[in-house]
């Protein structure tokens, strides 16, 4: 059966809490399992959340900060360890090539599993022709070279049963209309746009630490499902910006210009033990889904539209 899911691993910025690990976020979308910015901490936490190194089939790193990608060098142990017999993709910011030849090499172990290193030079669609989504990276702004993720599958047609009702149509033969795209009945062609309509693919986008740019619109606009760094509130939106982050206000109001339909916050300072302020912050601007992230959260992508 198909699951698409976000499994949160973990929702700390800088400094981990009692209650926060290190980032680390694990979308399951169908048989695909997309580990984002596992930092310290991830395999642990992978654990707890009954996931496998087996279940990772990409990973995609935003940027070479410790609390991003610390937890690199354990996962891709673990994947050698537990030997995951697909290719893995990892994606980062080329300009940290150096960073993620430490990680993957930092200690001695056996490498019995393929990882596929894709450094991202420039932002753009990926190259990632056997996954059902394409993928696209998009330069966001912070204090070092910094990458959004964005997935998005193709379109499709949602067949209505009472259009098929009224050609008569049922069984094989609707199939086959989905295949061939027409079909003969009493005499007459049946097309599919006759008994379909447009549906839109799912889309996911994940932006992690950036200042307010172009880039964070280009990755939120009509996303099913927006991850977002949230590490501040609007009242220290003067400290977000110096280092390179994003309020909860910030965020909420991205996703309402946007179109977004459900609004993950995640990245929280150390500063902030209770996140009811994040939420309320967040209330004043999106009228939608609203999930303040806390470690361990399994958060389905909304059905599809």
């Amino acid at each position: 059966m198909s699951q698409r899911e976000l499994v949160v691993l973990g929702t700390a910025s800088q400094v981990p809490t009692k209650q926060r690990n290190h980032n680390g976020y694990l979308l399951r979308w169908d048989a695909e399992g997309v580990l984002f910015d596992p930092g310290e901490g991830t395999q642990r936490q992978m654990t707890y959340a009954g996931v496998s190194a087996t279940d990772i089939t990409r990973i995609a790193i935003t940027h070479f900060h410790g609390d991003h990608s610390l937890g690199l060098a354990g996962v891709v142990q673990r994947i050698s360890l537990d030997k995951v017999p697909h290719p893995i993709d990892v994606w980062f910011p080329a300009s940290g090539a150096q960073f993620y030849d430490r990680l993957v090499n930092a200690t001695s172990y056996f490498h019995q599993a393929e990882l596929r290193p894709r450094p991202i030079g420039e932002p753009g669609v990926l190259d990632v022709s056997d996954a059902p989504f394409a993928v696209s990276a998009v330069r966001l702004s912070h204090l070092i070279d910094t990458y959004g993720y964005r997935l998005t599958e193709p379109s499709g047609r949602r067949i209505l049963p009472d259009r098929l009702r009224t050609f008569g149509l049922s069984g094989p033969i609707v199939s086959e209309l989905q295949r061939l795209g027409s079909v003969e009945v009493s005499g007459r062609t049946v097309t599919l746009d006759e008994v379909s309509e447009h549906r839109p693919g799912q889309s996911f986008a994940f932006v992690m630490d950036t200042r307010l740019c172009d880039g964070v619109y280009e990755l939120a606009v009509n996303a099913d499902m927006l991850v977002i760094e949230a590490t501040f509130l609007d009242s220290d939106a003067g400290l977000a910006a110096e280092y390179g982050h994003l309020t909860a206000g910030q965020a909420a109001r991205v996703a309402a210009e946007a179109g977004a339909r459900t609004l993950v916050l995640t990245h929280f300072s150390q500063r902030y033990r209770d996140l009811s302020a994040h939420r309320a912050e967040a209330e004043k601007h999106f009228s939608g889904a609203i999930h303040i992230a806390a470690d361990l959260d399994r958060i389905p992508l909304p059905p599809r539209r």
